[in-house]
């Protein structure tokens, strides 16, 4: 299975966060599970390939071609696929990954997490994802969810689109056993005035 990360690019982060970004890589290559990512050289996308790539795993790196400068981009990448802009990245991201699991990241990160869920809430797809929750990085965001279900802005069924794993294992697992859980196209009509 082609399986898409989402995360950090900065690399001024604790070192738990790089370990468990590599065991992810290493653990998809070993099962023969394509990492699919947004091409960068560093941060937790960087460590996810350096650790897919310590194991001969397959890798495919997805960028806008404006960055493509020296240091920014993976340079073992089995294929890349250079793309115009970023929601043109997104897209091709999408395309070419039958699963998602997002590792701890910033704004990039979370656009990229709630775009592929709200996707998925819609019924465009029905591909798993799972959240890495490295040193309880994404509590808070759980958190901000919970609220937004109980104030009624979120319907409770939205968060068993997705799954909150402590370890890159527990991520991986994950999407590859979870069942087909979709929303429905219906639902843009809840969204509508009438």
């Amino acid at each position: 299975m082609n399986i898409c990360i989402y995360g950090a690019s900065g690399n001024e982060l604790a070192q738990e966060y790089f370990d468990d970004a590599f065991a992810l890589g290493q653990r998809m290559a070993e099962n023969r599970h394509a990492l699919v990512f947004g091409g960068g050289n560093g941060g937790l996308m960087g460590a996810c390939a350096r650790g897919a790539a310590s194991k001969s795993g397959e890798i495919i790196g997805i960028a806008p071609r404006f960055f493509d400068e020296p240091g920014v981009l993976f340079p073992a990448c089995s294929r890349f696929v250079y793309t115009e802009t970023m929601r043109e990245r997104k897209a091709a991201m999408e395309a070419e990954s039958g699963a998602f699991i997002v590792l701890p990241g910033g704004i990039g990160t979370f656009e990229e997490f709630f775009e592929i869920l709200t996707l998925k809430q819609l019924g465009r797809h029905a591909k798993p994802i799972a959240v890495l929750n490295t040193l309880g990085y994404y509590g808070d965001l759980l958190r901000m969810l919970e609220t937004a279900v109980s104030g009624g802005f979120l319907s409770r069924s939205c968060l068993a689109l997705f799954a909150l794993c402590d370890t890159p294992e527990e991520a991986l697992q994950h999407v590859l056993t979870a069942p087909v859980v979709t929303g429905s196209v219906r639902r843009i009509a809840d969204y509508t005035r009438k």
